[in-house]
């Protein structure tokens, strides 16, 4: 995916300018595609370039105008292009595996406070994520769906549960992991 494609979908759940973007990045698309504020603004450059987003200008009291960038219909074709088009499954990258399985050459229980480390900051997102579940989406009604007219907001929560799932796994991992480096460390 191109981050051209997230900003498409973060504007037409609403327009914003490109600090508003940024902020959407860090607060909900942030869960499965980061950006800088730098990133952010040469894509929406390029974007208006090619003609994929309107821009206008807001007037502000006291401050300087700001731009609002909203989603032109090349823009729309092209996210809709993307959208049919299909992607391969991802491939997993992990540093800390490779470094867990290397262990067993050096001395394996040295690895443990770099995986307590790990763990602290995948319950960290995983507060952060079920916090934002509860601020964002409440309660489901109680046959678990929110109706056709609420596709929008059923496809943000499906997401985000994703992102709640994948760090509840991680973290029970990270505990296997631990469980067997402290195992090493009393065998020494």
């Amino acid at each position: 995916m191109a981050l051209e494609h997230a900003i498409l979908v973060s504007l037409l759940e609403k327009p914003g300018s490109g600090y508003e973007l940024a902020r959407r990045f860090e607060r909900s698309i942030g869960y499965f595609w980061t950006a800088t504020h730098q990133q952010i603004y040469r894509v929406l450059k390029r974007m208006e370039n090619d003609g994929w987003i309107d821009v206008r200008e807001v007037p502000q009291h006291g401050r300087p105008d700001k731009k609002e960038y909203s989603v032109a219909d090349l823009g729309r074709a092209a996210l809709t292009s993307w959208l049919h088009d299909p992607i391969e499954p991802e491939t997993v990258r992990h540093d800390l595996a490779v470094k867990i399985r290397g262990a067993a050459f050096d001395d394996p229980a040295a690895l443990i406070r770099e995986v307590e480390r790990h763990r602290r900051t995948h319950a960290e997102r995983l507060d952060h994520y079920l916090a934002g579940e509860t601020r964002d989406f409440g309660s489901r009604p109680d046959d678990g769906s929110y109706g056709p007219a609420d596709s929008e907001r059923e496809l943000q929560h499906v997401v985000l549960r994703g992102g709640i799932a994948y760090e509840r796994m991680m973290i029970a991992w990270l505990d296997d992991v631990l469980a067997t480096l402290h195992r090493f460390r009393a065998e020494s």
